[in-house]
């Protein structure tokens, strides 16, 4: 072992099974009397002194630096040469108590294995740096969150990094299909289909992180190449009904339609172009005429109708007779134009919804919540009762052949009755939501009905197909009308709006910001369309013109919302039914003289 300088030796710098050697080399260096010799022959240097340390679980013996005195040299003189040192140093073994045996004890790490002992770490090291530590450091809960924490952040950033390299479908049907195919849900609530392809990207990287990836494109590949193989196949050509097969009875209802609107829809047409070819008809003073004596409305009379809030009214076909409806669930005739009550209505079991009076004869028919619509002649006597609804019903009205009704229903249908035999003929679906207002086209061909999910749709009653779906109202729709021209629609809702719309175009012509709360209700006038009538909720009935859809008249006077109307066949007379309770009756002031001008 070579040392050259014991003084700048640090023993701290040797591995604990040489330590001891090194503490023997000393006893003997200072037994020898070797010593380093200074200009005064004296000697002053520290040796390390042999103190007893606990290093890494054992006991070793280690050194300190103890300060020795000089000590004064009994040998030649100074000026005498001094002998060399030997190189090798005599072999004198001092007797030197036995040291205690180390025992060292063996610690055990988590996983059961046994830590390696020092002798062994001694024997790896080459001495040129300190022994590194086995032991462990003791993890805190809160650590190992956060350790945990960011582990979990790396995977999903490592998820996002794969998803971001997958090939994804932008197709929507496509990704539905996938979607379907690993067997998760084609679409969420509010989901859109940016977001459906950003789930089915992240769907597809977590199972690329779980290496399923392979095994399911694989599935579908050979799905697909089933599904090729299949269509490759000659198929047998199945041919189904595209139609849900009705009765015998609807058969024949159906021709009996077909029967009577032909034939009036050719006159309709025959009278239009009469009207535009003819030089002698002018169009434009026939309808100034007819806003004229819209524009003359006053009220003639006001009448208590019931106890409870008026909910229907409708006049005769000849114009003699108004029957209301109430809350009460009975339903009252009156005379006409005094309206003085001439009968009353009672059977309905709930308040009564609508009522109409038949466009040929004196029967009048009635709705009523307790899912029921009854009809009725004009003496008070029930003639037939529909049963079928499963919930209250709200409008009625009758074809205008008067063989027909129809009613519709809270329970998302409206349903078509014969009047002679009490059969249902008909049970319409469409409507994603309860069925309000229905009409019926003046050829007799079509009907078009009006619903809470803001939608009108009409139906040809000939083959039972929906053949327009008219959107554009924002919130429930509650009234409906067909214009006499035959090519005109009114509806009226809960956005405060009536809107006017051309079945030619199969678009809407005009909006009409028509009241300040609800439109309950909408009517043409039934002679020539020339103005209508929308009721509201703002406690006001309006006329409208027809031509260019600018107000003619405001109906003001109630006191509470006005729930329906209806307009005499003469157009000279409008009924108004409130929730006041009152019936109103509004009439031209030059409805007694004779008319200016003969319409044809």
């Amino acid at each position: 072992m070579m040392i050259g300088n014991i003084s700048e030796f640090r023993p701290e710098k040797i591995s604990g099974s040489r330590r001891l050697e090194f503490v023997l080399f000393l006893l003997v260096f200072r037994w020898s009397g070797i010593m380093d010799v200074d200009d005064d022959n004296s000697v002053s240097t520290s040796v390390m002194e042999p103190s007893a340390a606990v290093i890494d679980g054992q006991t070793v013996v280690a050194t300190s630096p103890v300060p020795i005195q000089p000590v004064s040299i009994i040998g030649p003189p100074l000026g005498s040469p001094v002998p060399p040192i030997p190189t090798q140093l005599p072999s004198i073994t001092p007797q030197l108590a036995p040291l205690p045996p180390v025992v060292r004890q063996p610690q055990a790490q988590q996983n059961g294995e046994v830590s390696p002992s020092d002798s062994d770490s001694d024997s790896d090291n080459d001495g040129s740096g300190p022994t590194p530590s086995t032991a462990e450091y003791e993890v805190s809960e809160q650590s190992r969150q956060i350790r945990e924490r960011q582990e979990k952040v790396m995977q999903e950033l490592l998820i996002k990094r794969r998803a971001a390299a997958l090939a994804v479908p932008t197709n929507d049907m496509a990704v539905r299909a996938r979607l379907r195919r690993l067997s998760e849900p084609i679409t969420l609530f509010g989901e859109r289909e940016m977001e459906r392809r950003d789930r089915l990207r992240m769907l597809l990287a977590k199972l690329d992180a779980e290496g399923q990836l392979e095994r399911l494109m694989k599935a579908h590949e050979d799905e697909e190449a089933a599904a090729s193989a299949r269509k490759d196949e000659p198929e047998e050509d199945i041919q189904y009904p595209f139609y849900t097969e009705g009765s015998k009875a609807l058969l024949q209802a159906r021709v009996e339609i077909a029967k009577y609107s032909l034939p009036r829809a050719a006159l309709r047409l025959q009278r239009a172009r009469r009207k535009r070819d003819d030089p002698d008809e002018d169009l434009d003073a026939e309808i100034d005429w007819a806003l004229n004596q819209a524009g003359n409305l006053v009220l003639d009379c006001s009448e208590i109708g019931d106890d409870r809030p008026l909910s229907g009214c409708s006049f005769s076909h000849d114009g003699n007779m108004l029957a209301t409806c109430a809350s009460s669930g009975v339903a009252k005739l009156w005379s006409m134009p005094q309206v003085n009550k001439v009968s009353t209505l009672k059977g309905h079991t709930e308040r009564l919804t609508d009522v109409a009076f038949s466009p040929v004869d004196n029967y009048i028919a009635t709705a009523s919540a307790d899912r029921t619509a009854r009809l009725w002649n004009t003496e008070g006597s029930l003639l037939k009762t529909f049963e079928g609804h499963l919930d209250r019903l709200a409008r009625i009205a009758f074809h205008p052949s008067g063989k027909y009704l129809g009613t519709t229903s809270f329970d998302k249908t409206w349903r078509l009755w014969d009047i002679d035999t009490g059969e249902e003929l008909l049970l319409q679906e469409g409507h994603s939501r309860s069925v309000y207002g229905l009409t019926f086209h003046r050829d007799g061909s079509l009907a078009a009905s009006c619903g809470l999910d803001a939608l009108a749709r009409v139906w040809d009653l000939r083959s039972g197909r929906s053949i327009l779906a008219l959107e554009g109202h924002v919130k429930s729709v509650f009234g409906i009308s067909f214009s006499p021209n035959g090519y005109h629609l009114a509806t009226g809702g809960e956005d405060n709006t009536c809107r006017i719309w051309d079945l030619r175009k199969r678009k809407p012509l005009y909006v009409i910001p028509a009241h300040s709360n609800s439109v309950s209700q909408v009517k043409f006038e039934p002679e020539e369309g020339y103005f209508l009538v929308t009721a509201s909720f703002d406690l006001t009935a309006k006329v409208w013109s027809s031509r260019d859809f600018k107000p003619v008249k405001t109906l003001s006077g109630h006191e509470g919302r006005v729930t329906s109307l209806d307009i005499a066949g003469d157009g000279q007379h409008i009924a108004t039914v409130t929730s006041d309770r009152t019936i109103k009756l509004w009439s031209s002031r030059n409805s007694g003289k004779e008319k200016d001008m003969e319409i044809d």
